[in-house]
């Protein structure tokens, strides 16, 4: 089913705001309602509003941000967005996120150009102007019967003010039907006394009609201790909502089960009747609820070794713990994390560290931080038959290994990290550089690959030809390409349009597979990536339990 109006006007717009404290949760929320709305019949897209100056989150550290979120057109996005197309199954663009920095620097530069014809530019109109032409920027490719948009931050910080401002002068255009806002909050407990305390809510709520905004749903962040009618009926009182559009959202054993607690308390419904939707009826979500049934009740456990240099922020690699949690339920397993500093990795120590791991995998990361201990502890990989998966840098450290101990190039490097190196197997590739018309070395974005029939990569996959995305400036160096093919290593996966290596594996181990790409990028709720998925059904064979 799905809304047979054509243009603007049949485009219904959910803004969804946050108030009290920072990380409540609204990515959640939001895609949460969006799988809702998408399981009930109709076209939906999120889009992520940031307020922060920075113009993407490309040149931010990790432990400030989260992990970088890279988009099939080359976008680097907030890790919002890869919730959004997890719990959706859709791949989304530049036009879905957008920060102050990129929106200040749009105003800017028409005004250099002399498109404001010598007024002065304001906060209002231009800014404000700027922010309402994208809340609709995604329409000019194809229609959508449902556009949510998550503002991030606080309601009651400066730098918010302006995209707050722009719902209200949006909204003004619109019909009553044609708009919603929710509003996440923090309802807390107070232990000494036995309460949940309404107001904290009660005051985020004031501050939000100070700035012209009335909520139409509250979801209150409950934690631990589930809201109660008192404290439902109290918060639709004293902040003019109906009880039923007062909404609990406690702590879930995992984020894939909060649609099925919006679900149980008519969430979808009250969105329903409040946009004039066609379909009223609650969508089933029967595969979603077998999703959470495999990964609240798992036949099998195994310990999966992460090695990073950002390991104090799990929120780095958001993407690949989401995506070992979509294989491990398609195997019946629970995936355990043993998060590992690359720079605790010495010699001496690397079996120490390593003996009690079930698999491993390197992520992609950029610096020379660490390598040296990923190097090996891919090495006790290959040797001793353990399970690994390498990830962008992963593959580049891989094939350093494998160059200095197999092919005994002892000196073997990546130009990242020696520019003096006289085997440079891992370097910038200056002709592809050219061919492919950048002014910056960085591979960003969804690039082809063919794969070879029988490989383990292609057998995992299905198919021979596959699109995945790459956020990375080095690759593996065509010149020792048949070196190392005739050492064993097979190259199962090359883009045919650059010439650049995408996959290696070894034949002869259980599963020894790196890609240049991130396949975690492309992982889906109830339908887990190939290589995730086949990795953890490897750690089970070798374990004896598949």
């Amino acid at each position: 089913m799905a809304i047979e109006r054509t243009g603007l006007r049949a485009t219904r717009f959910i803004f969804v705001t946050g108030g009290v404290i920072s990380g409540l949760g609204k990515g959640i929320t939001s895609a949460s309602l969006g799988y809702l709305l998408k399981e009930a019949g109709y076209k939906v897209t999120i889009q992520k509003f940031d307020p922060y100056l920075n113009i993407d989150p490309g040149a931010m550290c990790p432990t400030q941000h989260g992990e970088v979120y890279v988009t099939d057109d080359g976008a680097e996005t907030d890790l919002d967005l890869g919730h959004y197309e997890r719990y959706l199954d859709v791949s989304m663009s530049r036009k879905n996120n957008a920060t102050a920095g990129q929106i200040y620097s749009a105003v800017l530069e028409a005004e250099r150009r002399g498109e404001y014809r010598g007024r002065t530019v304001q906060i209002i109109p231009h800014i404000t102007n700027e922010i309402i032409r994208r809340f609709t920027n995604v329409l000019e490719d194809e229609h959508y019967d449902v556009i949510i948009t998550e503002v991030g931050g606080t309601v009651g910080d400066i730098e918010s003010l302006p995209f707050l401002e722009a719902i209200r002068q949006f909204e003004n255009n619109l019909d009553r039907h044609e708009h919603m806002n929710i509003h996440v909050t923090l309802l807390p407990y107070v232990e000494s006394s036995e309460e949940i305390k309404t107001k904290p809510t009660q005051h985020s709520v004031m501050k939000l009609r100070e700035i012209g905004l009335t909520p139409d749903m509250i979801i209150c962040r409950s934690g631990k201790v589930c809201l109660d009618n008192e404290a439902r009926n109290k918060i639709a009182l004293f902040c003019n909502v109906k009880a039923a559009s007062v909404i609990d959202m406690p702590d879930a054993e995992t984020i894939y089960e909060v649609p099925l607690l919006f679900k149980k308390q008519g969430l979808y419904q009250t969105i329903a009747k409040h946009l004039d939707l066609e379909n009223q009826t609650t969508p089933i979500l029967n595969a979603l609820r077998s999703m959470v049934l495999h990964i609240k009740n798992p036949r099998h456990e195994v310990n999966v070794g992460i090695i990073g240099k950002y390991a104090e922020m799990k929120d780095s690699y958001k993407s690949i713990t989401e995506s070992f949690i979509h294989a491990g339920a398609e195997n019946l397993t629970k995936v355990n994390f043993t998060w590992i500093e690359a720079e605790d990795l010495k010699t001496s120590k690397t079996g120490e560290l390593l003996d009690s791991l079930d698999g491993l995998l390197i992520p992609g990361e950029f610096g020379l931080k660490g390598v040296e201990g990923k190097i090996l502890a891919v090495k006790y990989a290959r040797e001793n038959k353990l399970p690994f998966l390498g990830i962008s840098l992963g593959l580049q450290v891989a094939v350093i290994e494998f160059a200095r101990n197999i092919l005994g190039l002892k000196d073997a490097n990546s130009t990242e990290f020696d520019t003096k190196t006289s085997h440079p197997v891992v370097d910038v590739m200056e002709e592809h550089k050219r061919k492919m018309g950048l002014s910056d070395s960085m591979r960003l974005g969804a690039f082809d690959c063919d794969l070879k029939p029988a490989s383990k990569v292609a057998e995992a996959y299905g198919c021979e030809k596959i699109s995945e995305r790459h956020r990375h400036r080095f690759e593996l160096n065509n010149i020792y390409r048949d070196q190392l093919e005739e050492a064993g290593m097979h190259m199962p996966g090359i883009n045919e349009t650059y010439d650049l290596v995408e996959c290696i594996e070894l034949p002869d181990h259980p599963w020894f597979v790196a890609v240049q790409f991130h396949p975690e990028l492309k992982s889906r709720v109830v339908k887990a990536h190939p290589l995730f998925r086949e990795f953890i059904a490897a750690i089970l064979r070798v374990k004896g339990l598949k």
